[in-house]
């Protein structure tokens, strides 16, 4: 991955747009194993739950803290989900190899193998990644984009 002068991200946010949060959502049709991955396995902080809304059952997580959160539902009966894709990630940078091992090692003490990279730009540069229950990906990057320098293919 690599940037051209003048594509990085915009000193300032769009006047227009006075965002004060996000959320991105995605489908499951295996919410209790999602939901318990990214909860009990990754360890991400819920942030509210319901069950039953509407014919719809949901989680937030953050990302981290409040601002930025992922939302997970389930609707229908049955569910219909896509299909997952390899480039369909959600992308946690952490701060740096030793953050990286210590994920890697709660996921393989709670039976989860790393799955192989599509795209090798991620091993490259030290990141692994993990399947969720539905197949979706979770790269744990050993860089905080924005902070810290990526690190140079093979480090």
């Amino acid at each position: 991955m690599t940037s051209s002068p003048g594509a990085g991200p915009p000193a300032s946010w769009p006047e227009h747009l006075d965002v004060g949060a996000v959320r991105f959502a995605r489908p499951t049709a295996r919410y209790d194993d999602v939901v318990a991955f990214y909860r009990d396995d990754v360890g991400l902080p819920v942030l509210g739950q319901w069950r039953g809304h509407e014919g719809y059952d949901g989680v937030l997580f953050g990302l981290p803290g409040t601002p930025v959160h992922m939302e997970i539902t389930q609707h229908g009966a049955p569910p219909r989900i896509p299909e997952p894709h390899p480039e369909n990630q959600l992308v946690l940078y952490v701060r740096g190899p030793q953050a990286v091992d210590a994920a890697v090692r709660r996921l393989r003490e709670r039976g989860h193998e790393p799955v192989r990279a599509a795209n090798p730009y991620w091993p490259d540069r030290g990141a692994v990644l993990f399947a969720d229950p539905d197949g979706w990906l979770v790269v744990l990057a050993p860089w905080v984009f924005g902070q810290d320098p990526v690190p140079a293919p093979g480090a």
